[in-house]
């Protein structure tokens, strides 16, 4: 709505209006003023409502949403069915040091490694030698006597809630005659390397799924007497990386041949982008992309369901088209899920387009308060159409079946909302450049996509697959902040990849990590039997 024409008019000449309008004598000024002053009160009262919504919006994204129940809205009974008692039926991340590590033991310069009397939290072990003892002949030279000396340390670390580690104290001997020097053997539990395959794999969960930073997790692990440095983790995690490379690819080839895609993606720092950035706009360049995205795409493969995670300049529908291109040919299109912004689109003649229809009631709820009797009727109409999905999955009805389920109630129930819809703009019950009228122009807009569950069976209705997906890349960037290169965003997507998949299958991630290491050349050679939901069949017996 624009600003009306203003109205200069001083208290003296109201009251003057006032009597004549009360003596019902008006002139023809007196008619165009009051014409004015009711125009500016019909803009007035959508500028109140417009920056008590902007007021709303502010303070949730301050404080965030407040809990509140909404009084159910009565359902036209014939729209649902109902049940016999009248109810309805239905990245190498950033890191930097923390404040509060306690002060290591100074060695050697740029030796970069820590002595074993760092580890306070360690479990000492006392390994004898298999055949030698104090006292006895040195077997080398056959005159000298053995005596102890001060024994050896090997250092292993394991992965338990976090990092735990073991000291072995190894016995030694020396000979008196010829120095020749006798170590006991690590025991064959501890392993060959310092750093276990659980302990990465436990490395991996701490950064990619707990989202906590490394230099946050060196600052804990000193505090409990097992010091693990940042840069030390970050090898660590590279070495999973490099065990989980082929499955990743080959997820992304499977992840192509997805009956539905769910789509969408959130912003991320990368510092090294950041900085060529900078660099462009020092030398003038302004036409190049600066944004970077994380993109979630949540395939449903069959019975499986995979999760993908890219971060770099290309946004959601670059990555949806790079994916598609793994496709095999005589596949059809498959469902795409996202929600209606410029950044989802792709090339739409290689798929079927859906659009989210929460997100088009999310627009309703936020403007609920400020327009509680037309928000009302968006709000209970696509209700009982949620009503009818959650109906469906309980009965876990086929992908025709519950298309024709929802071609039945649904149906309607859209019809009559599309025709109230248009009613308002036609009548001019609602301001079409205000939030409410954006919000009607949003499902009226992309209508067909909103209702392609009424067309397609298997359509879906909402993207909250692939929204709930990108909690893990936000809980890292809340956490950590940003990658340091395109490279590490590039591990951390491949790792959070394979973790969230796991949650999908329901398989324990720390396990299946540990099983890509121990089984690494098995796994390059045939990453397909090497799946999270298959692996179980390919580990060897213990």
């Amino acid at each position: 709505m624009k600003c009306p024409e203003q109205v200069q008019l001083s208290r003296a000449d109201g009251e003057a209006l006032r009597t004549r309008l009360a003596g019902d004598t008006l002139t023809a000024d007196d008619r165009r003023v009051l014409d004015h002053v009711l125009q500016w009160y019909f803009w007035l009262l959508f500028a109140l409502q417009e920056a008590t919504f902007s007021l709303k919006r502010l303070r949730a994204m301050l404080f965030g949403e407040q809990p509140k129940k909404r009084q159910e809205q009565p359902t036209n009974p014939a729209a649902a069915p109902r049940d016999s008692d009248g109810g309805a039926s239905g990245a190498g991340g950033a890191h930097s040091q923390g404040d509060g590590t306690p002060a290591m033991p100074e060695g050697r310069p740029g030796h970069g490694r820590w002595g074993a009397q760092v580890y306070k939290g360690a479990q000492h072990v006392e390994c004898r030698h298999e055949t030698l003892a104090a006292g006895e002949r040195c077997p080398v030279c056959g005159r000298g006597r053995l005596y102890r000396v001060e024994p050896g340390i090997e250092v292993r670390l394991d992965g338990h809630a976090l990092l735990s580690a073991v000291c072995y104290a190894l016995e030694k001997f020396r000979c008196s005659a010829c120095g020749q020097v006798f170590t006991a053997a690590v025991p064959a539990e501890a392993g060959a390397e310092k750093y276990s395959a659980r302990a990465r794999a436990v490395l991996v969960l701490g950064r990619y799924y707990l989202g906590v930073p490394l230099y946050r997790l060196e600052g804990y692990q000193a505090m409990v007497g097992v010091p693990v440095a940042d840069a030390t983790q970050w090898d660590q995690i590279e070495r999973v990386a490099d065990c989980a490379y082929p499955v990743f690819e080959y997820l992304k080839g499977l992840a192509a041949q997805g009956e539905v895609i769910y789509q969408d993606d959130t912003h991320v720092r990368i510092l090294s982008l950041m900085a060529e950035n900078r660099r462009r706009q020092a030398d003038g360049n302004t036409e190049e992309r600066t944004g970077m995205y994380t993109t979630a795409l949540v395939a449903q493969q069959g019975a499986q369901t995979i999760c993908l995670y890219f971060a770099g300049r290309a946004h959601a529908g670059e990555n949806l088209e790079a994916l598609l291109t793994h496709r095999e040919a005589d596949r059809g299109k498959p469902l795409v899920m996202s929600a209606a912004f410029a950044a989802n689109a792709a090339d739409e003649a290689m798929l079927i387009r859906c659009h989210c229809l929460a997100h088009g009631r999310r627009k309703f709820s936020e403007l609920e308060e400020v327009f509680p009797t037309e928000c009302a009727v968006v709000i209970g109409a696509l209700k009982q159409v949620f009503d009818h999905e959650e109906e469906a999955c309980v009965q876990q009805m086929s992908a025709e079946a519950r298309l024709g389920y929802h071609q039945q109630y649904s149906g309607p129930i859209m019809e009559q909302l599309k025709h109230w819809l248009d009613e308002q703009f036609e009548e001019r019950n609602v301001e079409p450049n205000s939030s409410l009228g954006k919000a009607f122009q949003y499902l009226l807009t992309h209508w067909q996509t909103l209702t392609r569950f009424l067309e397609v069976p298997g359509a879906p209705l909402e993207n909250n697959t692939a929204e709930r997906a990108l909690k893990l890349a936000i809980r890292q960037r809340k956490n950590s902040l940003f990658y340091a290169t395109d490279y590490n965003a590039y591990i951390a997507s491949m790792l959070t990849s394979l973790i969230a998949t796991c949650l999908q299958a329901g398989v324990n991630a720390l396990e299946y990590l540990v099983a890509l290491q121990e089984h690494r050349t098995a796994v390059f050679s045939d990453p397909a039997a090497w799946l999270p939901w298959n692996y179980h069949a390919n580990v060897a017996s213990p």
